[in-house]
């Protein structure tokens, strides 16, 4: 891009839907197929010129500043550290001195993932003149409940949100991506040192002035912000509907699929089924299962044991056989730790 386009990551959230595996790690280190989340964010915005990113920062800073302070992406990282958290639109203005005022910049969720054409989209936003232009994604109309609803005019102004509607209420079956890029003019519609939100105080007051256009997400877009959607998005994956660097994914002649790191240890005798992920250092132990799951970091699974459907964060260590289970960071799973 011939101008230095600035990026802001939203970072600050706590992610109480992913528990337990955000009880030890910040939302934005969350893996998918062994990449945290900001790693494949950083490496997308790299990769259209994009060098200079600030995040908002609060749950578990320091694990996110360690990371990306000395990085190697090309990203100049910068961030600020809130003391109690001011909603989205709120962290945004505290990051206002950080962006250029001739200049249109980028806000992106820190749980999204997605193949979105971004040099496209900030394209379009300079051409409509727009205060803020945010990606929309086209849904299937039975899942709008679980969604915050855009409604446009047929020049792609928004008229309309609306929260969660039902099938019978939805005026449109398009949603906010929480892809934004707004205009310098933004920080006129928020005021400091006040928790405020994009969606709740600030787009309202746009939509009266008719100043937020859309850009329409027709490429891959997943939000990981619960547990069923960080495993579909790690499944996503397998079936390429994903594209970003990562572990090559094995092909077993029984169907089964895995991604692993090169540190890991396999036994050849360990049989997987589905399709799982295997993090950094784990060790499976010998005649042991792993069927549909994602295991992350320093994992020791004993052996014999069979995993399935399960989730297993960083650190654990895990002696017994386990089906549907979500596993925070650091556990020892025995007989005896099930034991009411």
């Amino acid at each position: 891009m011939s101008e230095n386009i600035k990026a802001m990551i939203m970072s600050a959230g706590v992610g109480s839907r992913l528990e337990p595996l955000t009880l030890s790690i910040p939302k934005p280190l969350v893996p998918i197929a062994n990449r945290p989340v900001m790693d494949i964010l950083f490496e997308k915005l790299s990769k259209i010129g994009v060098t200079d990113v600030i995040c908002n920062t609060y749950y578990l800073a320091d694990k996110i500043i360690e990371r990306y302070s000395n990085n190697n992406f090309g990203i100049n990282f910068n961030y600020i550290k809130e003391d109690t958290l001011s909603g989205t639109a709120g962290g945004v203005k505290k990051c206002q001195s950080f962006f250029d005022k001739d200049s249109s910049f980028l806000v992106l969720s820190a749980d999204g993932l997605s193949d979105v054409d971004l040099k496209k989209a900030i394209e379009h936003h300079k051409n409509t003149g727009a205060v803020a232009t945010i990606g929309i994604k086209k849904i299937a109309m039975e899942d709008v409940p679980h969604f915050g609803v855009v409604v446009t005019d047929n020049n792609g102004y928004i008229t309309e949100f609306q929260e969660k509607p039902s099938v019978e209420e939805a005026k449109s079956n398009y949603i906010n991506t929480g892809i934004y890029i707004f205009d310098y003019k933004i920080f006129d519609y928020i005021p400091e040192n006040i928790f405020y939100d994009f969606a709740k105080n600030v787009f309202p007051k746009l939509v009266e002035r008719n100043e937020i256009n859309t850009f329409e997400v027709s490429e891959y877009w997943s939000d990981i912000g619960t547990i069923n959607q960080y495993i579909q998005s790690n499944e996503d994956v397998f079936l390429s509907k994903c594209n970003f660097s990562h572990n090559k994914i094995v092909e077993l002649q029984n169907g089964a699929s895995y991604i692993a790191d090169e540190s890991c240890i396999i036994p050849q005798n360990v049989t997987f089924k589905g399709k799982s992920v295997i993090g950094k250092n784990t060790k499976i132990g010998r005649n042991s299962i792993i069927e549909n799951s994602i295991i992350w970091d320093n994992v020791v699974i004993s052996d014999d044991v069979h995993i399935e459907n399960c989730v297993i964060a960083s650190d654990c260590v895990i002696k017994m056989n386990l089906h549907s289970q979500i596993v925070g960071a650091n556990e020892l799973i025995e007989e005896k730790s099930l034991q009411v």
